[in-house]
């Protein structure tokens, strides 16, 4: 197939996440079994305006900012001309309305939607409020313009979400993301000798990371800490929220870590937490499952289903503190809890890889390409 992506960004953005890092790894695979993939996305100040990813033929137009204000020409003019199958908009923040881009034109590709997450009102827990009427008010239209629009859902979630918003159930394929489960693998060795928690993600409002400092700090297990790894602009007022509950040296901040420290993080944990009210699905839940490391996180659209609860770590009511805090302190009670579930975590993560999930992919876009228009 001749497959176009058009998603906001690739994964060498600087501003990349988990949404990139699911295109590469499906649509790289697919590109290596012979598929043609463009990707059509938004750059940086400085980036070079293409580039090659992992087989991918990436080509870069203006920045997160002025991306919606320009694919659309980017498309018209330099692959409109009949050149595609199926173009894949990867429903990233806004989204960019690309029926109307093909709308009644001969050969125009098939358009099938890739979705995470749907902001909804959780946009106004971290955006000023005229940008996040702007996207609440950006996914309005999606029942209708997207109506007869084939979709792949990344969870169940994200599924009942997209037809809550008017996309008919049978339009739309759930197929989970995967996890590396060979980088990703677990070493007991690693483990902390004192219980040890973590985040690991941006440090962005909305992510909840107030709520797992919150948690922490009614903890009353000795010896126990706290690190947080990654960054983002609300790292500041995090730090000052750490300090306000005098939690000095159990709380580290780590920034940005390479892959290799980000690994010996999830292997050294003694659980991983994730307190945001919604997401797409939780790859970093599934990596820390791969390392055998149990999760504590918000029992909330799409988290929910990259954790078992009681099985492979703990779901608790968002924005519970108390809950937060006593799934915590019965793994640091228990370390023969935390491995029981780190091997279930394990066996859990085996059956969800990218091959899986590339393969699902590949068999939804064959069968949208040769379908009715």
């Amino acid at each position: 197939m001749r497959i176009l992506v058009v998603n906001w960004q690739d994964r060498e953005n600087p501003q990349a996440g988990g949404a990139e890092t699911h295109l590469h790894e499906i649509f790289g695979r697919l590109a290596r079994l012979g598929n043609s993939v463009t990707l059509l996305c938004g750059g940086w100040p400085g980036c070079p305006p293409s580039a090659e990813l992992d087989g991918i033929s990436v080509h870069r137009v203006g920045t997160r900012h002025t991306f919606p204000l320009m694919a659309y020409e980017a498309y018209r003019s330099r692959f409109a001309a009949g050149r595609f199958d199926i173009l894949v908009e990867d429903l990233n923040k806004l989204p960019l309305l690309t029926p109307w881009w093909v709308r009644g034109k001969p050969g125009a590709p098939r358009i099938v939607g890739l979705v995470h997450h749907l902001f909804g009102a959780t946009a106004f827990r971290e955006l000023s409020p005229p940008l996040a009427a702007a996207v609440w008010l950006g996914e309005r239209p999606l029942g209708r313009v997207y109506r007869l629009v084939p979709f792949e859902a990344v969870s169940q979630s994200t599924a009942d979400d997209l037809v809550a918003r008017g996309i008919p159930r049978a339009n739309v394929r759930v197929i989970y993301q995967g996890v590396d489960t060979t980088t990703h693998t677990p070493d007991p060795a690693c483990r902390s000798a004192t219980p040890l928690f973590a985040y690991l993600g941006r440090l962005k409002r909305y992510k909840g990371v107030d709520i797992v400092i919150r948690a922490f700090a009614r903890m009353r297990t000795p010896g126990a800490t706290l690190e947080i790894a990654g960054a983002g602009d609300y790292r500041a007022a995090l730090e000052q929220l750490a300090n306000s509950l005098d939690l000095g040296a159990r709380v580290r901040f780590l920034g940005r870590v390479s892959e290799a420290d980000k690994l010996l993080l999830l292997r050294r944990a003694w659980a991983l937490t994730f307190a945001s009210p919604k997401e797409g699905w939780g790859i970093t839940n599934m990596e820390a499952a791969a390392c055998g490391t149990p999760v504590v996180a918000s029992n909330s659209p799409g988290i929910r289903e990259s954790v078992r609860d009681g099985k492979t770590g703990f779901l608790v009511p968002h924005g519970n503190i108390d809950a937060m805090t006593a799934a915590l302190e019965r793994l640091a009670r228990d370390p023969a809890l935390v491995a029981a579930m780190g091997r279930a975590g394990r066996e859990f993560a085996e059956t969800l890889t990218w091959d899986h999930a590339a393969a699902a992919t590949a068999a939804h876009l064959a069968q949208v390409a040769e379908g009715p228009a």
